[in-house]
This record gives C-alpha cells, sequence and structure tokens, in this order.
C-alpha cells in the first residue's frame, strides 16, 4: 500500500500562508482550491452519481473535518508513526502542526474564553474526563437552500453574485466576499467537470452497450451541471449532491419537495420509468450511507408548507422504499407528518419500521410546528420549515442555524451540588459553593442549590456559543453556506457575520431523567419521609452502594418516571421546565437570535454516564444515564401507555428537539401492525411529538452480542442516530439491551 504523501495537507499549508493576510473570503476560497478536486474519491463500479469524499487531515470545512481550519494532529501523527519517512519529512510535517496547533480555528476559540469561563469549562475532553460541562467546536446543522441551487445551476448564481458585486462597487462596499464566491463557483464548476472526465473515460471503456449508455448518461450529466441548470432528476440529484460534500454539509433536507417536480417531469416526458426513479434514489442513499457522517445524514419527506405536495408525495414513496431496500444506517430518514396528508407515506413508514429498518423517524407536524414557533419566536408559516439534523435538533431550512455547540450533565451537576461543588470523583473543585448537603433544612433549599449550579453552568457555555461563531465569523465566511442561506448574498454579509436573519444556539442536556427520579427520592427519602439522613445517602452514593443494598433498594422502590405516576413525572417536569427555561433566558444576556436545550442524546448517556458517581434514583457509578426523554433503563413497568402519558407531560414548546426511543417485538406489527397504529395515533393525538422505533426481539440482541457476525443487518436506534448493532461499542450495546420491550 503506498504511503500517504501528505501533498493536500502541503499545499493548504502553503496556500494559507501565502494569503494568510488576505481578506478572509480571498483566503478561504485560495485554500478550498488546494483540497478540490483532490480530496475526492474516484467513482466507484455500481454509482450512480459521481462524488465520494475523504476529508484531507488538514483543511477547512465548517464540521466533517473540524471546526473551520482544522488540523487532525492525532491522525498525523500516526501514519508518521505506521511508515518509513525520512527525518527531514518527519521534521516538515511536525513543523506543520505546530503552527496549526496555534492556528486551528478551535486553538483560536478556546484561547478567547474569558478567565471566568474557561474556569467553568476547564476541559474539551468530556469524554474521557468527568465533566459537568463542556464545549464543542462545530459549525453543526446546516440546511442550503438546494432550491436555489437547482432553479439557477452555477452559472445562474454566478450571475446572481456578479450583479451584487456591481450594485456592491457602485455603493463604494467591500467586494471581496463576492469575488470568492465567484472563485468558488468557479471551483464548483472544475469539480464537475474533473467527475466528467472520469466517467467518460469509464463510459469509453466499456464493452457491454447497456453499461456504456449509463456511464454516458452519468457523464453528461456532469457536464451539463457543470455550466446549466439541471434538466432532470438525475442532474439535479448530481449537482445538489456535489454541492453537499465540497461544502461540508452532511444534512440534506426536504427532498420530496427538491426533486419531486424533477420526478414528475421525467415521468412526463418519458425520459424515466418509477423503476428507473427508484434506481436514481437508491443510488443516492448509496452514497449518503457510505460518507457515514454516523449522526448525520438526514432527509426530510413529509410535512405542511410543500409547494409541490402531490409530486413531493411521490418523490416521498420512493424515498421511503429506498429506506427498506438499502439496509445502511443512513440517510437518517425522516418523515413529518400532519391530519389530512396522504395516507399512503404513514402505511409505507410502517410497513418499513416494521421490517426492523428504524426508518423512517416520525414527527408529529401537528405539535410541532406550534411548538417550534413559540420556542424560536417565529411566525407559524416559518415554523412551517423546520427540519431535525443530526441527533434530532430543529433549525428552520436555510434559515436559521442552531449549532449545538455545548454539552451539561445534570446529573453530574446534581452530584456536584450534593457535595458543595466539588466532584466526588475526582475531590477536586468542579462548581461554585452552594452550602453541604448536610445543612439543608428542606428540599427547596437543595433544589435552589442545584439551580445556582446549572445557572453557573448554562451562563459560561452560552457565552462559549457567541463567541465560537463570532470568531468563525472572523476567520472565515464559510462561502459555500452563505451562497445558499437566505438573506447573506442580499446583505453582502457571511453567515457567521450578519448574514442570515436567525443565528442562534443549543445546548445538548445528558442526564435529565436520572436527576428528576434521583431529586424524587431524596425528596421523599430524606425530607418527605425522613427515612435517611444526608449524611447516609452520601455515604451510600460514595461508596457506590457497597454495604448500602438496604439503601439502594429503598431508593430504587421510589416511583420512576415514565410510569404515568404523579409524583415521579411532576419532578421530570420540574426539571425539564427549569433547564429549558434557564437556557432560553441566556439570549437576554448574549447575542443570539434564540438559545435553547436539545434533549437528543447520541450514545453520550453512555460515555457521560461511565464518568458520573452513583446516583440517588439507585444507579451505580459509572452505569449509563438515561437516554433523552426516556425512562431509565427499566423503569417503565406499567406498560407501553403509561410510559407515552408520561412522555407527552414533557412541554415541547420551549426547546429546539427532543427523541423518543421505543423499542417494539415484531409481533405488535403482525396483522398489519394494528396495535402499533392504534398505541401510535392516541400518543400523536395526546401532543406527542416525535417517536423513532426499533423492532427487534431481545434474544437476537443478546446473540449479537455473541456471534456479531450472524446479525451484521440488526440495526437499532442509539440515540439520535441509527446504526449496525454489531459495530457499536459494548456498554452501548448492554444500554439498548437493557431498555424496555413493548
Amino acid at each position: 500500500m503506498q504511503q500517504y504523501d501528505f501533498l493536500v495537507e502541503k499545499n493548504f499549508t502553503e496556500s494559507y500562508l501565502r494569503y494568510r493576510d488576505a481578506p478572509i473570503a480571498i483566503r478561504e476560497a485560495k485554500c478550498l482550491e488546494q483540497m478540490y478536486p483532490d480530496i475526492f474519491e474516484d467513482i466507484k463500479a455500481g454509482d450512480k452519481f459521481a462524488g465520494r469524499i475523504k476529508m484531507s487531515l488538514i483543511g477547512f470545512s465548517p464540521e466533517p473535518g473540524g471546526l473551520g481550519y482544522y488540523c487532525n494532529t492525532p491522525a498525523i501523527r500516526r501514519l508518521l508513526e505506521e511508515n518509513e519517512y525520512t527525518d527531514a519529512f518527519r521534521a516538515e510535517m511536525e513543523d506543520m502542526i505546530a503552527f496549526w496547533e496555534k492556528e486551528k480555528t478551535q486553538v483560536k476559540v478556546r484561547n478567547a474564553f474569558p478567565p471566568e469561563i474557561a474556569k467553568a469549562l476547564p476541559s474539551d475532553n468530556w469524554g474521557k474526563e468527568p465533566l459537568a460541562a463542556a464545549p464543542l467546536y462545530r459549525m453543526a446543522g446546516s440546511y442550503l437552500d438546494y432550491g436555489k441551487l437547482l432553479d439557477n445551476g452555477i452559472e445562474g448564481l454566478e450571475k446572481t453574485v456578479a450583479k451584487r458585486k456591481e450594485a456592491a462597487k457602485a455603493q463604494g462596499e467591500e467586494t471581496e466576499l463576492f469575488e470568492a464566491m465567484e472563485m468558488a463557483l468557479q471551483l464548483l464548476s472544475r469539480c464537475c467537470m474533473y467527475y466528467y472526465r472520469q466517467a467518460l473515460g469509464i463510459a469509453e471503456a466499456q464493452e457491454d452497450a447497456e453499461k456504456k449508455a449509463e456511464w454516458e448518461e452519468i457523464s453528461g450529466a456532469l457536464k451539463n451541471v457543470a455550466s446549466q441548470k439541471p434538466r432532470t432528476l438525475r442532474e439535479a440529484m448530481q449537482l445538489m449532491w456535489l454541492y453537499a460534500l465540497i461544502s461540508g454539509t452532511i444534512n440534506y433536507g426536504r427532498m420530496d419537495v427538491l426533486f419531486g417536480d424533477y420526478l414528475a417531469k421525467d415521468l412526463e416526458e418519458q425520459r424515466l420509468t418509477m423503476e428507473q426513479g427508484q434506481e436514481l434514489f437508491n443510488g443516492l442513499w448509496q452514497l449518503i450511507a457510505d460518507r457515514r457522517t454516523t449522526w448525520n445524514g438526514r432527509v426530510i419527506l413529509g410535512g405542511r408548507g410543500r409547494k409541490n405536495e402531490k409530486n413531493a408525495d411521490r418523490a416521498a414513496l420512493l424515498a421511503i422504499e429506498a429506506s427498506r431496500v438499502i439496509k445502511e444506517a443512513e440517510p437518517q430518514l425522516t418523515l413529518r407528518f400532519y391530519e389530512g396528508m396522504d395516507s399512503r407515506l404513514m402505511e409505507k413508514a410502517l410497513e418499513t419500521i416494521g421490517e426492523g429498518r428504524t426508518y423512517p423517524m416520525l414527527y408529529n407536524d401537528d405539535v410541532n410546528i406550534p411548538a417550534v414557533s413559540n420556542a424560536f419566536r417565529i411566525s407559524t408559516e416559518e415554523a412551517e420549515d423546520y427540519v431535525p439534523f443530526g441527533c434530532g435538533e430543529y433549525v428552520i431550512n436555510h434559515k436559521s442555524f442552531g449549532s449545538p455547540n455545548g454539552v451539561i450533565n445534570l446529573l453530574k451537576v446534581l452530584e456536584i451540588t450534593l457535595h458543595n461543588g466539588m466532584d466526588s470523583m475526582t475531590g477536586k473543585e468542579a462548581g461554585i459553593r452552594t452550602g453541604y448537603f448536610s445543612e439543608f433544612k428542606s428540599f427547596d433549599e437543595l433544589w435552589e442549590a442545584y439551580t445556582k449550579q446549572v445557572q453557573y453552568f448554562i451562563d459560561a457555555l452560552a457565552v462559549q456559543e457567541e463567541l465560537e461563531y463570532r470568531v468563525m465569523g472572523e476567520t472565515a465566511p464559510c462561502l459555500y453556506l452563505s451562497m445558499l442561506y437566505d438573506d447573506c448574498i442580499e446583505r453582502g454579509k457571511a453567515i457567521f457575520a450578519g448574514g442570515i436573519k436567525y443565528l442562534g444556539g443549543t445546548v445538548e442536556t445528558y442526564g435529565n431523567v436520572n436527576t428528576a427520579d434521583s431529586l424524587t427520592a431524596i425528596k421523599e427519602t430524606v425530607y418527605d419521609k425522613k427515612l435517611l439522613t444526608p449524611a447516609q445517602l452520601l455515604a451510600a452514593l460514595d461508596a457506590d452502594f457497597e454495604g448500602y443494598e438496604k439503601e439502594k433498594h429503598l431508593l430504587e422502590s421510589v416511583p420512576k418516571y415514565g410510569n404515568d405516576d404523579s409524583k415521579a413525572d411532576d419532578m421530570a417536569v420540574k426539571v425539564h421546565e427549569h433547564i429549558c427555561n434557564t437556557v432560553r433566558a441566556q439570549i437576554e444576556k448574549v447575542k443570539l437570535h434564540s438559545y435553547l436545550v436539545v434533549i437528543i442524546n447520541n450514545s453520550a448517556n453512555t460515555t457521560m454516564g461511565q464518568l458520573t458517581a452513583a446516583s440517588a434514583d439507585g444507579r451505580k457509578k459509572g452505569l449509563h444515564m438515561a437516554n433523552a426523554n426516556n425512562p431509565w433503563s427499566g423503569n417503565d413497568k406499567k406498560g407501553l401507555t403509561a410510559l407515552l402519558n408520561s412522555l407527552v407531560k414533557l412541554r415541547p414548546d420551549f426547546h429546539a428537539g427532543a427523541v423518543q426511543n421505543m423499542k417494539f417485538s415484531p409481533e405488535l406489527f403482525r396483522d398489519g401492525g394494528a396495535v402499533v397504529k392504534s398505541v401510535l395515533k392516541t400518543y400523536f393525538d395526546n401532543g406527542g411529538t416525535q417517536a423513532m422505533i426499533s423492532v427487534v426481539n431481545r434474544n437476537d440482541l443478546e446473540q449479537a452480542m455473541i456471534h456479531p457476525e450472524k446479525y451484521s443487518n440488526l440495526f437499532v436506534r442509539v440515540g439520535g442516530f441509527s446504526a449496525r448493532f454489531v459495530e457499536l461499542e459494548k456498554a452501548v450495546q448492554r444500554e439498548i439491551v437493557s431498555r424496555t420491550l413493548y
């Protein structure tokens, strides 16, 4: 195998140094020219479209490679260790690493932290250290206006930018942003031609007439979209896909709206049959899957506010079928539904879910649109264009940004509260001094101390979010994002420098349910019934219940969230409303349009749980925490109806997304899934916002842990994403097995 030559990384660094003091837009454009098309990978046999990518180890992106200008130092050093390079080459690479470790955007963000923020957020290593809160470095959740791209084509966008540039000149404004946009569009066109030549070469090498014709069609589409706006479904998909790759966008938006009219026109003009249309969707799905973004890859179907509902529905049915037959973890297919929508979509969705595909995820527009309108403080019409990205965070399609750039572990916050600002696992100061647990005379005093700790960390995370946007805006305009986000070209400003209307932020919260159950247990056993003293409870927790089995059993016997029990559920509501309101109120302090909680949970409930001490709900040290809004493993003992009744008690109208994972047995889907349909209808009618459904049986999960080679097509919802069960870490597998199966 040939050694990695680091040519892209070296050329990128040289370009950055050459244009270091140039306008930031020009610098970005020149640096991108050193990445593309070099990091595009060859078309593979069987591909329906061109476009595969492997991010360089040094480069620029909003998220896939890292935040802004990034350097993957561990990967570079690993290659240097595993291969034979000269000492001179190694020294050159170490010099390059040293440069980027000071110059990369993430470091600039961290270095800009005021002292009080650095104290509250002392480390970025939340996966290895027991932290209550930590920053995340990324510009996540971009949803581009691909409709604008397809309606205009590259040439049309160039004309739009050129016209705005001339207007800027006439008004004496700076034009560098528009010049850089023109350079970026020319680069995109060259990338289309790069792949055109490759596809044409493959076509010319074919001996089979049918295969030759297909490759000629692929190459022809690439040549056409290099300049003209797309005319066919194939061309539309091709241009959209290459733009997604070059822009660093990893969620793809309302594809039924985007492609519905192209499909309808191709069918009407007999350029395409439904079967051929299905093949194109399947081909695009495979490329999305092969990109392997893990927590992203969202494709949205259905929902109110579609301008072409009939054509979009036809495309949506092909999209759902693609997710049924392409057995991969991505794309993360999402169906927004509402009263009066074509019933075929929900029927097809439940059929696909029932086969164990986990897709599509179901989102209830009749609840979510009013909730989004209230949470984001926008009109109902704008809220109709909400789109979940990643693990389930909401933004407004190509109008708003809401990168989740902070995490908070509420159960760790409670742990710190009970120990007067100290982390019980490290013995070090981790929060603020709010008083000793033994001195609190009432539950209200404990609650007040807990809320002060939460406020301390949220204040820091909100400042950090605003700061990260500011540094990014000062560093680079993110040209490809800015061109396809509303208002940026018109305002003459980049996306993170005043270009978009709604620049918001989000914070991922973990441990919400365990925190609520722990507070319920403390209230009942320590304050209401006085069965334990604060000292006895702390001793049991600090000993991880070793020698305190009686106390553990007592804490476990207290009512738990997920059973439609008012005592437990009221506390869950209290914790939920407090964190959501505390976060939402931050916009009075920072310059963001919105700052909202997301309760989405990837596998971080397991990762953070491993770094969290024993808790008063009876959970032992190091065990996973509850996933998102769901009860902790096995605590929902009163059946499915009781679980769903608990879920709908948590208000959805002041956060930016929460997920509900449900694990159903295949038996529930027998006889057309009548039981599931009835249960889901009641849940959604009662205010349920969303459902992510895994259809599995426990035996398959247990056997897959023993014989993974036999279960490669066993898919599950982990949190806000799906995965092959056998590819998950053992701790995550155990957490999934422990969930209640209905």
